[in-house]
């Protein structure tokens, strides 16, 4: 892989708190325009790693560039290389769907045609007049992931971006990132549905307890049999919570 086309690069990074150990040893390296899926259940350490990524979480050891940059050193700059959807969060419930959207396009400085744009791509254009707090778990996480499209940013970062969806938007979000990715946009999204994964990316992580147990390649799982014993972790992990 040549340096140049590294739009990620993680360090020997790991993740402690309160001597639990969050996340072992990750090293990854991830082309420009790819999909890289982080894989697993509840606690595998998703959420952590894309916490890292973003610079939201500060690694206990090694370090995290993209694009050549790190958190600590230039955080304004490396703030801007991506879009950012957390697994979670909790939006102003009197304010509408348009509202919403405006703040963050005012912030990220985009134009109003912008976010009326991402509105129509994850199909709440219709309900911009609509108050939030009125909003399904569903339709809060699509407003979520408007949010992150709004600046067309070369580096999509989304954690459990189809949790609450239902089947239709499962399929419309893998429909979203292939575009992205047509677009010249990397992504990097956490999962605990390999199906999902599978449809639309090129690489995939799979972690449990906070330890990465395969990653490169989807092929390189496909054919075997290591997906299966994947989803019976993830399933064991989900069952536990």
């Amino acid at each position: 892989m040549e340096e140049c086309n590294t739009i990620v690069e993680i360090q020997h990074v790991t993740k402690m708190i309160k001597k639990k150990q969050l996340l072992l040893p990750v090293n990854y390296r991830l082309d420009r325009g790819k999909i890289l899926a982080l894989c697993g259940g509840n606690g595998a350490g998703k959420s952590t790693l894309i916490r890292l990524i973003t610079g939201l979480m500060k690694p206990t050891t090694g370090h995290i560039l993209i694009n050549g940059l790190r958190a600590q050193k230039d955080k304004a700059n490396f703030t801007r290389q991506f879009g950012y959807m957390p697994d979670d969060f909790l939006f102003q419930a009197s304010m509408t769907a348009k509202e919403t959207t405006h703040f963050y396009a005012e912030i990220k400085q985009v134009s109003q045609r912008k976010y009326e744009e991402v509105l129509h791509e994850v199909g709440l254009y219709e309900n911009r007049h609509e108050r939030v707090g009125n909003f399904s778990k569903g339709m809060k996480q699509r407003l979520l992931l408007a949010q992150s499209l709004l600046t067309n940013p070369n580096l999509l970062l989304l954690d459990e971006p189809t949790n609450g969806l239902d089947p239709y938007w499962v399929k419309q979000f893998s429909k979203l990132m292939i575009a992205a990715k047509e677009r010249g946009q990397t992504i990097i999204f956490s999962t605990h549905d390999l199906h999902v994964a599978g449809e639309v990316a090129d690489e995939v992580m799979f972690l449990n307890n906070g330890k990465v147990i395969s990653d490169g390649a989807i092929e390189q799982d496909r054919h075997t049999g290591l997906y299966e014993t994947f989803q019976q972790l993830i399933f064991e992990s989900m069952q536990e919570k």
